[in-house]
């Protein structure tokens, strides 16, 4: 056969098949999902339900509309199949064409202390990644009730907060700061698959190469003429709320630039003892979002030329609806720029989720008292 008249099959894209409780999301679960994304070339998110995850680990704390509306938004994944059974099927990934399964090396069990990855590591159909070291859901839970522990010793229960005072319910978190740095990781106790406790837990480092990486995907720049729409906030434990505050801003043009605020800006708008999750790990969870196009690291409080015409043109400042008791830094509205300049814009509508971080800390209080 000529070659020059040889025509080369395309490739068969490689899909691959995740699953997970994803619950109360965080930078080690979007990790897992980015190192999934680079073995093939289409990563199939299964959810695990509601009832599952109840037998097999206890109640989860998101919900599964919840679960599925976070995995969806991930960069890296491209479907989600939600009510995946959680010991890893091979009818189910047959089912979704996929040609292996990815998991973290840590151990995943069912109630009974079966693998649940028996079936597809019996057949060769098992891929491992990296866990993402220091943090978990159980270390989230852990600084979360760590925060609880911290308002009962002070006389004040959590749920003794005044109603939409939900920046002041979280008034004594105990993540602690030592000059500007969350060393939360540090002192938490958790727990692996043996139920032992490990009293060495990691500090999440701050590396250049994680955000690289996190980064990697958002190689877009804007076009002539693209708008460009900036945003910021603490972005402190990444959940549905955030996501769909970006979904709307990014509605309004082209290009979402976030500018997330450091350690010490959300210290003194939220309280002492905030953020739960330090600027390195906020940026990761934001980064790792398919609305975002950039993020500012230690975005600045109030809006400034620098903001606005940095590196990006600015065409769009939004804001959305933040809790009452959020404190103002200054006299100034941070926003006056913006508005002075008739690019400023509220998102009025009614988000599609109520969830923030302190619903969710409410929501562990009352799994605890199951």
């Amino acid at each position: 056969m000529n070659s020059a008249t040889t025509t080369r099959m395309p490739r068969k894209p490689i899909r691959i098949w995740v699953d997970g409780c994803y619950d109360v999301m965080h930078h080690g679960h979007f990790n897992s999902l980015r190192q999934a994304k680079a073995m093939g070339d289409i990563v199939v998110a299964g959810v695990h339900s509601d009832a599952e995850i109840m037998q097999h680990k206890g109640p989860p704390i998101m919900n599964e509309d919840e679960r599925v509306e976070a995995v969806s938004a991930c960069k890296w994944v491209d479907e989600v199949v939600p009510n995946a059974p959680y010991l890893t099927s091979l009818e189910w990934m047959d089912r979704y064409n996929c040609d292996f399964c990815v998991h973290g090396d840590d151990v995943s069990t069912l109630a009974d202390g079966t693998d649940s990855y028996k079936h597809v590591k019996d057949v060769g159909r098992y891929r491992e990644c990296r866990r993402t070291k220091g943090v978990s859901t159980t270390d989230l839970v852990s600084r979360m009730l760590l925060m609880t522990q911290d308002q009962s010793t002070n006389g004040r229960a959590l749920d003794e907060a005044s109603p939409g005072r939900e920046a002041g319910a979280v008034q004594k978190m105990t993540t602690r700061h030592s000059n500007g740095i969350n060393t939360s990781n540090g002192f938490h106790n958790d727990h692996n698959s043996h139920g032992d406790t490990d009293s060495t837990a990691l500090q999440v480092l701050e590396t250049a190469r994680k955000v690289a990486q996190f980064s990697y995907s958002n190689q877009r720049t804007p076009q002539k003429g693209d708008k460009v729409v900036y945003v910021d906030g603490a972005f402190d434990l990444f959940h549905i709320g955030h996501i769909d505050f970006l979904r709307r801003a990014s509605a309004l043009g082209d290009f979402l630039v976030v500018g997330v605020h450091d350690d010490q800006t959300v210290r003194a708008r939220k309280g002492a003892h905030h953020p739960l999750l330090s600027l390195h790990e906020r940026v990761l969870s934001v980064l790792a979002c398919r609305y975002v196009g950039d993020v500012v690291i230690g975005a600045p409080y109030g809006m400034t030329e620098e903001v606005l015409n940095g590196d990006y043109s600015v065409d769009f400042v939004a804001r959305g609806h933040s809790p009452e008791s959020e404190a103002s830094l200054g006299d100034q509205d941070p926003y006056r720029l913006a508005k002075s300049r008739g690019i400023f814009v509220q998102l009025d509508e009614v988000p599609a989720h109520s969830v923030t971080t302190e619903s969710i800390v409410h929501r562990i209080l009352d799994n605890r008292a199951l």
